[in-house]
């Protein structure tokens, strides 16, 4: 009777956990950018009625956590793809199929992994909750990242985790700021610049560390040093002071420049926590699991959805993963945008970005290391260029503090354009069997060799 008591005090108690100001709007924890576009694709849900009965209380947490969580978002339609993708690997239907049902799943659950790191952090304060969302803002991207290394699949790595900054920077900010651009034609669209210039500067940065190895490798080029070798400890070197800058930027976030990163959302009101502490962490351990094994499934038959549908695998991590992961932040910072609230738009796509950049990115270099798996910084010279133009045209494009919709339009073109590069462009890779596999089939005729 004890532990369904308490359960009970976790549910009913929500609001003896945070302080209300005099317009009853929650302080107890401070809502990032990312969290309010991913609110935007929630349905409010129905309240269910309170029974003061003790014996249907556990019944009545469990079908009230089951409709906030599972049915509380546009997107859970798209759950019942979680069970036919565990069927089709369990009855070995074609790898393809796997691959796609399980892209499908991971598009729910990488919107709800934000939903339930919200509510935790309404619990554990605004320093904890900011470093919480720091950390598990991009957990879809960091689960499939560790997979693939621990099947020493480095290229998946390398290639889905340049994707996610690159759809951020051209896809998301591109089309938030042409529909924000369209639907607000006769007002003139202003941000603060001073949160776009941190987040520029850390992703120049970030690009400055991917550029030396690759320039050290070319630069060596032809001597008799192990090239290799000191690409590697430059990568691991560089890492480190990645992560050390990312953890600056934290600190400069929550603490010493809170109101730069505050003034976007003085019009947002917090909503209070609509699930219990023990519920949302049990939840939360329960989706990070869901999205492990769907992440293992799409590392896995990456290489057969490539042959059988003809695309190269860089084209399926570069372009597809990362819309997959990041599809409700997406639909979020357009909404925003439609609302003439470019400053969390702009916090949505640069921060989203920068924690790729300068902590995923570094975190998987380093996690490689203990694995004892060579990963550098080298992302080759042709992926490499598209990350440094991107960088460059984004840190432009917003150097005015004004936005208008031809910005978004050359923004979406440059993503169009990279896209047709790796469509059409086949990048050689030795797969377990130590067999080189060009990935996927010449998607054009004429540009079969």
């Amino acid at each position: 009777m004890e532990s369904h008591q308490g359960e009970i005090n976790d549910l009913e108690n929500n609001s003896h956990h945070h302080h209300s100001d005099k317009n009853g709007v929650v302080r107890g924890f401070r809502s990032t950018p990312q969290n309010l576009s991913a609110s935007m694709v929630r349905k409010k849900s129905d309240p269910v009625l309170v029974t003061t009965d003790i014996r249907f209380q556990m019944l009545r947490n469990f079908i009230t956590n089951l409709q906030e969580v599972i049915f509380g978002t546009k997107l859970a339609v798209l759950f019942p793809a979680i069970p036919l993708a565990v069927a089709a690997d369990f009855y070995s239907f074609g790898r393809p199929w796997i691959f796609a049902l399980s892209l499908l799943g991971l598009t729910p659950l990488a919107e709800r992994v934000s939903f339930l790191t919200e509510q935790i952090a309404y619990y554990t304060g605004p320093t904890v909750g900011g470093l919480l969302n720091a950390t598990c803002g991009n957990a879809t991207e960091m689960i499939i990242a560790i997979l693939a290394l621990h099947k020493n699949k480095i290229h998946v790595v390398k290639f889905s985790l340049l994707g996610s900054i690159l759809s951020n920077l051209l896809l998301v900010l591109g089309t938030s700021l042409l529909c924000g651009g369209l639907a607000n034609l006769r007002k003139e669209q202003k941000y603060d610049r001073k949160q776009a210039d941190v987040n520029s500067l850390l992703l120049l940065l970030g690009l400055l560390c991917h550029l030396l190895p690759l320039l050290f490798k070319y630069a060596l080029e032809g001597s008799t040093y192990p090239i290799d070798i000191y690409t590697l400890q430059l990568s691991r070197a560089s890492s480190i002071v990645m992560l050390l800058a990312y953890v600056a930027y934290i600190f400069f976030q929550l603490k010493t420049h809170r109101q730069l990163f505050d003034s976007q959302e003085e019009d947002e009101a917090e909503e209070k926590p609509v699930i219990g502490f023990r519920s949302a962490f049990t939840w939360l351990v329960g989706m990070t699991l869901i999205i492990s094994l769907l992440s293992e499934y799409v590392v896995a038959t990456i290489e057969a959805a490539s042959d059988s549908w003809g695309i190269s695998v860089s084209f399926i991590s570069i372009i597809l993963l990362p819309i997959v992961g990041n599809a409700a932040e997406h639909a979020g910072s357009i909404i925003f945008a439609y609302k003439n609230k470019l400053d969390i738009s702009l916090g949505v796509a640069m921060g989203s970005a920068t924690q790729i950049s300068m902590f995923v990115v570094p975190l998987s270099v380093l996690v490689a290391w203990i694995m004892g798996i060579q990963m550098d910084l080298d992302f080759s010279l042709l992926e490499t260029g598209s990350l440094a133009f991107t960088i460059i045209v984004t840190a432009f494009t917003l150097q005015d503090g004004t936005s208008h919709y031809m910005k978004g339009v050359v923004l979406s073109l440059c993503y169009i354009v990279i896209s047709a590069c790796f469509f059409v462009y086949r990048t050689p890779f030795i797969d377990q069997n130590g067999v080189v596999n060009l990935g996927g089939k010449p998607s054009f005729g004429a540009l079969a060799t």
